[in-house]
């Protein structure tokens, strides 16, 4: 059913979603998200391994080679968002079953709350760099306003992000590309790849961040079509331009990330342009908020999306002002790729090959009552919706190959976590070379699983 203009998404889990979203408004809104402050400072993550750096041309390899795989997976993601017209989570029925897919929920939760905290900061920390100092909770508290005020009308934000954000980032993109360029450009490390895989993992872990929140946009989205080609080519464009510009500005300050917003203020001009790309990092924070609530919605269906969102927003802001330590930041990358690149691998290949493609009777619509008696295929996306204990099984061996070869390093409460997986290496005798990636045998290896399940999962087990 196609929605008007003017339609906004839904309040309850349990309606149908407006249609209004084509493919320049899905271009558009991927792009903008493809482009953000954390991306120039995650590309220190491309340029160093083990303290030394890669060359330029293994950089760029990287971040284009790293952005695409992450964007297949993304497009997959919005195709089945638009299919199912279903929020990401509750799509997670049909894979798990409405109780075991509260798992992944809240591992969702976290996730987006995580992110959404600390792009408060990071628009916090480029104000600061705007200005030269100031009040640093204030500019918390002003884009935790501007965040949870987008929320409250998702698709008229990603409208205004169409006609107006998207060019404006565009023409700051191209300045400080020129500018970056102007001033030189060195080899770091000539010749050297070592490192190459670890750094195209880095950078499908920023991508795959967003592959469990897709199906919340693209759920409004006109045809698959639309939905595919505009997250893949706006977030694949965005991505590796974002990146690229932030090596450019990282290889003019020695590679540190903490001084990469002085490079941009140090262009003339540079401040005017620095200023649109603070102001437009509050559609990452939106994205955030909005998808925990719809992940909420999850498992409180009868709560408005508004009150959800409004919370929320506030939530993060309060959190954004007490949270100061971000020096887990890599390890939470890691964590979240070794959680959903596996699972978006059984995702696909379920929706595909497996349940989701056999006959599940007659379609019920999302808007019968009691919450969604939705059926895709041979999903149930009901509240009833049966678990299927089976689809655990690939899930949990992707994230076992994904901490194998690159477990995440995290100290503190949480530190015996490297040294368990280094136990567990030695006993299995897994020994990660250069050449593994692990990304990729963490979904190549639950995707042949879950195929080789196929069968059985056809039949609901």
């Amino acid at each position: 059913m196609t929605g008007s203009p003017r339609a906004e998404a839904p309040l309850l889990l349990d309606t149908s979603p407006p249609r209004t979203l084509g493919f320049r408004d899905q271009a558009a809104f991927w792009t903008n998200l493809g482009v953000s402050l954390i991306g120039f400072q995650s590309a220190a993550t491309v340029l160093v391994f083990n303290g030394k750096d890669l060359s330029l041309a293994a950089s760029v390899t990287a971040i284009v080679v790293g952005t695409v795989i992450g964007s297949v997976m993304l497009g997959v993601a919005a195709v089945i968002g638009t299919r199912a017209g279903a929020p990401a989570m509750a799509i997670l029925r049909g894979l798990f079953g409405t109780r075991m897919s509260y798992l992944p929920t809240v591992l969702n939760i976290v996730q987006c709350l995580g992110w959404g905290v600390f792009e408060l900061t990071v628009i916090a920390m480029g104000a600061d760099a705007l200005f030269g100092g100031g009040p640093h909770w204030l500019y918390v508290v002003l884009a935790g306003v501007l965040t949870t005020a987008m929320t409250i009308r998702p698709l008229g934000a990603i409208g205004v992000l169409r006609k107006y954000v998207a060019v404006a980032v565009g023409i700051a993109m191209l300045f400080f590309t020129v500018e970056l360029v102007r001033h030189g450009v060195h080899d770091p490390s000539p010749g050297n790849w070592t490192g190459f895989l670890p750094a195209v993992d880095s950078v499908i872990a920023v991508s795959i961040s967003f592959v469990p929140l897709a199906a919340d946009y693209t759920r409004h989205a006109r045809s698959t079509r639309s939905s595919f080609w505009g997250a893949f080519t706006g977030y694949t464009v965005s991505q590796v331009w974002c990146y690229a510009v932030g090596l450019l500005a990282l290889l003019q300050v020695g590679g540190d990330p903490d001084r990469i917003f002085s490079t941009f203020m140090g262009v003339t001009a540079g401040w005017l342009f620095f200023a649109v790309l603070v102001l437009r990092e509050a559609d990452q924070s939106f994205a955030n908020v909005y998808s925990t609530a719809m992940s909420v919605q999850n498992l409180l269906p009868r709560v408005d999306r508004r009150i959800l969102t409004i919370g929320l927003g506030t939530l993060v802001t309060l959190l954004a002002l007490l949270v100061t330590d971000f020096s887990e930041y890599e390890s939470f990358l890691g964590l979240i790729g070794a959680v959903f690149v596996p699972l978006s691998a059984v995702l696909a290949v379920d929706f595909y090959f497996g349940a989701g493609r056999s006959e599940g009777g007659a379609a019920r619509s999302a808007s019968d009552k009691g919450g969604g008696g939705r059926r895709e295929g041979g999903w149930d996306l009901g509240e009833t919706a049966p678990t299927r204990w089976l689809t655990l099984l690939p899930w949990a061996v992707g994230f076992v190959v994904y901490q194998l070869i690159a477990p995440a390093q995290l100290t503190g409460w949480a530190d015996f976590w490297p040294s368990f997986w280094a136990h567990a290496q030695n006993v299995l005798h897994v020994h990660p070379q250069v050449w593994t990636s692990a990304s990729l045998f963490s979904f190549v290896v639950p995707a042949l699983i879950t195929w080789a399940l196929t069968p059985l999962l056809r039949r609901g087990l």
